[in-house]
């Protein structure tokens, strides 16, 4: 998710568990903190696009991992409030903070390996978009309204604003179901026997969903709406050139993004080059990851992300209103 989501939630954690035992606004601080540094890793250049990209939400993200940091970071943080009849306190909440971020990140579609070490297996509901202003606002409502009146309502508000907002994940992960069920059913009166299908919101909402649809030789989009969930999928073919993977079997960077992606991915040539794209994130012919492989005669020594054009504010909501 978004850092305002993450920060916001996990100033909202430490406050929930703090309580009155320290100052709300240091709890508050201390959390927003605690909520942010897992995401601290896009700083760390791993040498190439694809590395960065597939070795972001990786050990910062894992739980064994930030589980075994949390006590260390609640004792650095008691002496540091001269708090340290509050440690316990202070574990609890720090570690609440840090794990709900790779939580969190877990209903998006991007991927966080939080097995490591025990698996590398990127995890990812694909419930949520990176961005929801019905999930963090009333995180944020909640969170100023403890902030500002500093009393037991104002804690009660914190406790609601986690609430809902958990909740809201919840009905994210029904609604998503729903879309399933709905598009599955549409796939087999169109006699489509797809490879796999991925279902996952647009952009700020979880009314509109949109579908990839993966045959072994092209791949389909297509919208479903909450409020017309009888319409009949209108479904826009794209080829996946299969053959182009052919000629970069064994080439590490193209099988890390075959396999990161879950297999969503399609390749298209450039002039000499080969372009490899995640079919997860954007909408064609728009990806927000695509890389270039260079040649399977001279592959790219460090393949390069293309860039990807996104839309303005103003025609993302009237796609979604249209798609409503």
């Amino acid at each position: 998710m978004d850092s305002l989501s993450q920060l916001t939630l996990g100033a909202a954690v430490t406050v929930a568990v703090m309580g009155k035992r320290v100052p709300l606004w240091q709890s508050a601080l201390v959390g927003a903190i605690a909520g942010t540094l897992p995401d601290l890793d896009v700083f760390i250049d791993h040498g190439d696009a694809i590395r960065n990209m597939t070795l972001h939400r990786t050990e910062s993200h894992a739980l064994i991992w930030l589980t075994l940091v949390a006590p260390l970071l609640a004792w650095l943080i008691a002496g540091a409030t001269r708090s340290r009849s509050h440690w316990r306190g202070w574990c609890l909440a720090i570690w609440l903070a840090l794990i709900t971020h790779p939580l969190l990140d877990l209903t998006t579609v991007y991927g966080t390996q939080l097995g490591l070490p025990f698996t590398d297996f990127p995890y990812a509901i694909g419930s949520m978009y990176i961005i929801d202003p019905l999930y963090t606002l009333p995180l944020l409502i909640a969170l100023g309204v403890a902030l500002w009146r500093r009393d037991g309502v104002g804690l009660r508000w914190n406790q609601s604003g986690l609430l809902i907002s958990t909740l809201y994940l919840g009905w994210s992960m029904v609604v998503q179901g729903v879309a399933t069920q709905h598009i599955n059913r549409d796939l087999t009166d169109q006699s489509i026997k797809p490879q796999q299908v991925l279902v996952t919101p647009t952009a700020f909402n979880t009314l509109v969903w949109r579908t990839v649809i993966m045959t072994p030789d092209r791949y389909g989009e297509a919208y479903w709406s909450l409020l017309s969930p009888d319409r009949a999928l209108e479904i826009h073919w794209h080829p996946r050139n299969p053959e182009l993977f052919d000629a970069f079997k064994g080439d590490w960077y193209a099988e890390r993004v075959a396999w990161f992606s879950h297999g969503f991915y399609a390749m298209r040539q450039q002039g000499e080059d080969t372009l490899i794209s995640d079919l997860r994130m954007g909408e064609a012919p728009n990806y927000t990851f695509s890389f270039n492989l260079g040649s399977a005669h001279v592959p790219e020594p460090a393949p390069e992300r293309e860039p990807s054009v996104r839309p303005s504010l103003a025609q993302a909501w009237h796609k979604l209103r249209e798609r409503l």
